[in-house]
């Protein structure tokens, strides 16, 4: 064992189980002579151990058991020490200790949480050679490893090597195939066929998955089928509606939610905020903060008071906007002035979104979201010189624009597309398609929008 992983790759060096810990945490000499035996160490101290400390009982404590040190580099996992936790882990194996199942899974989490994946593809090797990369803990650490730093193809090689796959496998499964509706049936069907009876948890994620998938029918025939639901379920399915726009649904469903004796917490109103934001239902949605803030105060936050902002100046209502701005309790952050700026590139109020604009750059003098928007809000009213001046000075200070990107599944395959973007190897046929179905919309519609998008695409 300790001939596999006595080099573990780690921030671009190779280390060893004699690696410095110099860069590490200050030293505690005072509690070093503390821990000669290990009658003297209380398992739930070692949250509180400093790296030179658990450095000494890996070195000179004979009768440190695996658990003992599985422990201690939980310990530094819990504090986000990551690093510390590798380096513990190497000399645990100095040290002879063979790590079980709790160990791998923990010191996965660290390369995650790294962003190593190197490092984790050896953790995994290392796990498959002594027989542990099938337990369910090793591989739902693995499972998050891979869907979060690699590919869903080694995801899906992890998933198959696990013997028992239980509710966290599955969940993690289903939530990591949000774009991916194909894939995300076939891994719903999975989880029906070895757990039985599908709990709420994985139910939860059912939901979620099928409602960001845009397919409400199926997350909510998943939400009928539940035997046992909480908030969460409910929350799942209003905020469903309100990504998919359907603001209307979204109000019927929580309504519902309150006949059924559920109170909303802060996510369910702040999904049904968003819901009546997408569908430009301002009123109701005004009506539901209202009540909000005189029967719940302490369900609003500022995520709430900003949508608010963003609702009334996406509809032009601009005054409403100014007056609900100055009435918010707090001081308003970048958030709010960036969904005021937006209202104003919409309906092209210019003077208040240089207003907005030069809050936002006086809280955020980096930020690039801010400029673009102010330029095409100068566009939209057609203030060509102005928008010359911002972009001018987005160049003077290296700024450049993050083009937007989107994704759509074909028979199992995922293509990624920038803006303009001109790498997809089909990008003739796909913009010949795109040129037929506008040219179609200019014949039968008169829309401003269609004759701008007609004439930058030409």
């Amino acid at each position: 064992m300790r001939n596999v992983v006595s080099r573990l790759s780690f921030s671009h060096t190779w280390i060893t189980p004699n690696v410095a810990c110099s860069y590490l945490t200050q030293t505690h000499h005072a509690n070093a002579t503390k821990h000669e035996a290990s009658d003297d160490i209380h398992p739930y101290g070692y949250d509180s151990t400093t790296f030179h400390v658990a450095c000494h009982m890996f070195e000179e404590m004979s009768d440190l058991t695996v658990a003992s040190a599985t422990t201690i580099i939980q310990g530094f996992v819990k504090r986000h020490c990551h690093e510390d936790a590798i380096n513990l882990f190497t000399k645990m194996l100095a040290s002879k200790i063979r790590p079980n199942e709790f160990t791998f899974g923990t010191v996965l989490h660290s390369s995650t949480a790294l962003g190593n994946v190197v490092l984790g593809r050896q953790l995994h090797a290392c796990a498959m050679k002594v027989g542990f990369s099938c337990h369910v803990f090793v591989g739902s650490a693995l499972l998050d490893l891979y869907f979060k730093l690699s590919t869903v193809e080694e995801a899906q090689m992890a998933f198959r090597e696990m013997q028992h796959p239980n509710v966290v496998s599955y969940t993690t499964l289903i939530s990591a195939n949000m774009a991916a509706l194909g894939m995300g049936k076939s891994f719903h069907a999975c989880a029906i066929k070895f757990l039985g009876k599908v709990d709420q948890f994985v139910g939860n994620s059912v939901i979620s998955f099928y409602a960001k998938c845009g397919n409400m029918e199926d997350s909510l025939l998943m939400f009928d089928k539940l035997v046992k639901r909480n908030i969460v379920s409910w929350n799942a399915v209003v905020c469903g509606y309100a990504q998919n726009g359907r603001g209307f649904e979204a109000i019927s469903f929580f309504e519902r939610m309150g006949s059924s004796g559920y109170k909303p917490n802060a996510v369910t109103l702040l999904g049904l905020l968003w819901a009546c934001n997408h569908a430009g239902l301002v009123d109701e949605g005004y009506s539901y903060f209202n009540r909000a803030k005189l029967e719940s105060p302490s369900l609003l936050k500022s995520e709430h008071y900003a949508c608010m902002v963003n609702l009334l100046s996406r509809s032009g209502r601009f005054a409403e906007a100014e007056n609900f701005l100055r009435s918010v309790p707090f001081d308003p952050g970048l958030g709010f002035w960036k969904a005021l700026l937006g209202g104003c590139q919409i309906h092209s109020n210019i003077k208040l979104g240089e207003l907005a604009a030069r809050k936002i750059l006086a809280l955020d003098p980096d930020d690039v979201s801010s400029y673009v928007m102010l330029s095409n809000a100068h566009s939209a009213a057609g203030k060509w010189s102005d928008v010359s001046t911002v972009r001018s000075e987005m160049k003077e200070k290296g700024m450049k624009r993050i083009p937007g990107s989107s994704w759509i599944e074909v028979r199992g395959k995922v293509h990624a597309f920038l803006t303009a973007d001109q790498n997809h190897d089909k990008i003739d046929e796909i913009y010949l398609l795109l040129r037929f179905f506008f040219e179609h919309l200019r014949e039968n519609e008169d829309s401003d929008f269609l004759n701008i998008y007609w004439y930058f695409s030409s």
